[in-house]
């Protein structure tokens, strides 16, 4: 008589559990070029990222780009780097520790977890930990504000993968933007009213720009709302300040390549504003909810010397929304919206039961 076949291990009863996955675009392991190369890698080889065909892309990446840029960047992100690692991984998993926190006192009994679109930790790698855990349900919350398809799609693309690869899925909800969130545009502007508090609010002869991330321009063509939720989130904040329109600038930063991208393009504008003669620029930079290289770096380093260089006399970077209470407090008002209708109270432990009998008994009433 054949032996028993061993049964796959599993298990069964276990109480469902809901998590908030945070997302965010990622970064390399280390400042170095090697690093930086394996990242770039898997980045630009993405589609949503760049979508060349193959034929053409294939051999300008892996012929020129990462054989070129790794080295500069890397010494990019040397500049920015902290004792705990990358400025970018450093905020989004004190993010998610913190929003754990803030949704633990509004009553929400959640696992929260973080991942990256690129390098680690992967959002295969952390819906699969998730699940591991016991977590039926998942609310993924890219930490994008405004909606594009090369990185909120972008996300969305990695979990469907995965889930393609489960046997046994998940409920799945996703996040698709927050552009013009009440709680987060607030936070913005406290951000943006508390740096004028410490450093003084600009005259007539300064301005608030606003900058985001750029995209190519045929991504609008082709029915990207990206551009249109930019422009709401600095029209929005503009008027939380208070501020006419001459006052503020919105532009797009982080060019890259020979084709037209969403313009103005924040470079040439810090440099034409200083020649026109505004003495003072107050850089902030809504879509990224976390400093990292493109801020701290291109923004906070590079803008201010275009500026100065160009005749301005005042410079100022005022920092992404990092760990701030008010963001903390716009995120958990996110997630709890999206979350409506799972069940976030989770069973009361042993432990739990017991200190609500003692207490019950303290207060003389029975157990």
């Amino acid at each position: 008589m054949p032996s028993a076949q061993p049964e796959p291990p599993h298990s069964h009863g276990l109480p469902a559990r809901t998590a908030v996955l945070l997302i965010n675009l990622g970064t390399p392991a280390a400042p170095t070029t090697a690093a930086v190369r394996r990242y770039l890698g898997e980045f630009l080889s993405d589609p949503r990222v760049v979508d060349l065909p193959r034929v053409v892309w294939w051999p300008i990446l892996h012929g020129i780009i990462l054989n070129v840029r790794p080295r500069r960047s890397a010494e990019k992100y040397a500049s920015v780097w902290t004792a705990e690692g990358s400025p970018l991984q450093v905020h989004v998993a004190r993010q998610a520790k913190l929003l754990l926190g803030f949704l633990g006192r509004a009553g929400h009994r959640v696992v929260v977890d973080y991942a990256m679109r690129y390098g680690e930790p992967s959002i295969g790698a952390s819906l699969s930990r998730l699940k591991a855990d016991g977590c039926t349900r998942i609310l993924l919350l890219p930490l994008y504000p405004q909606y594009a398809a090369s990185t909120t799609a972008a996300a969305f693309d990695a979990a469907c993968k995965w889930l393609q690869q489960t046997r046994n899925q998940p409920e799945i909800r996703m996040v698709r933007s927050f552009a013009d969130d009440p709680g987060y545009l607030a936070a913005l502007a406290a951000s943006v009213r508390d740096h004028w508090a410490a450093n003084g609010r600009p005259g007539d002869s300064g301005r608030l720009l606003i900058s985001f991330h750029g995209l190519p321009r045929k991504a609008l063509e082709r029915g990207d709302p990206y551009y249109c939720e930019c422009q709401k989130t600095g029209r929005l904040l503009g008027e939380a300040l208070g501020l006419r329109p001459e006052q503020y600038v919105i532009c797009f930063q982080s060019r890259f390549g020979r084709a037209e991208w969403l313009q103005p393009y924040t470079a040439p504008t810090l440099e034409a504003l200083a020649r026109s003669g505004v003495r003072r620029v107050d850089v902030i930079c809504p879509g990224f909810p976390a400093d990292c290289l493109e801020t701290l770096e291109e923004i906070a380093s590079e803008g201010k010397a275009l500026f100065l260089a160009a005749g301005g006399k005042d410079y100022h970077y005022i920092p992404c929304l990092n760990e701030r209470d008010d963001w903390l407090h716009a995120l958990t008002d996110i997630a709890a919206r999206h979350l409506l209708g799972w069940p976030t109270q989770a069973e009361p432990t042993k432990a739990e039961l017991e200190l609500s009998a003692l207490r019950a008994r303290a207060l003389g009433a029975p157990s």
